[in-house]
Order: C-alpha cells, then structure tokens, then sequence
C-alpha cells in the first residue's frame, strides 16, 4: 500500500510541474506576443509578429497537450493502459 500512495504521489508531483510549466510558458507568451505586435506595428508596415505568434503558439498548443494528456494518434492514458500491460505480462 505504500508504494502505490508513493506511485500516486510521484505521479501527482510530476503533474503539477508540468501544469506550472506550461502556465509559464503562457505567462510568458501573453506578455511578449503584444510587446512584440507593438514593436513591429510602430516600426515597419509589414506584419512579421504573425510569424514569432504562430510559431510559439504552436508549440504552445503542443506543450498544453502533454500537460493536459491529449493526445489524437495514441488517445487518452495510452501510457498507463501501456504501463499496465508490461506489468501484467510474466515474460517482462
């Protein structure tokens, strides 16, 4: 029993790293997207924030799906369903 309430504490800690990471990395990102937009708009006519927005937002999508466990080609808890089934199986 110990060493499940040991599991879950393990697996709770590392969840929320991740949930604080990713909040940073959106911190981050709400912050220097519109410092970025107002450089760009007050110095030259054409839109080069689009590219930094884009690009960091797709790694934000990204990082918000690894936090939160979505994942569209292997689906939900695809890793502990795996997890389970090399603990069930006596050859490994």
């Amino acid at each position: 029993m110990e060493n499940l309430n040991e599991y879950k504490f393990k697996r709770a800690k590392e969840r929320i790293k991740k949930l604080k990471s990713f909040y940073s990395n959106l911190l981050i990102y709400c912050i220097v997207i519109p410092i970025l937009a107002y450089l760009n708009y007050s110095t030259t006519s054409f839109p080069w924030v689009i590219f930094p927005a884009v690009g960091w937002g797709i790694g934000l999508i990204s990082h918000w799906m690894c936090t939160y466990g979505y994942n569209p080609i292997l689906g939900k808890n695809w890793e502990e369903r795996k997890i389970r089934e090399f603990m069930n199986r006596e050859e490994f």
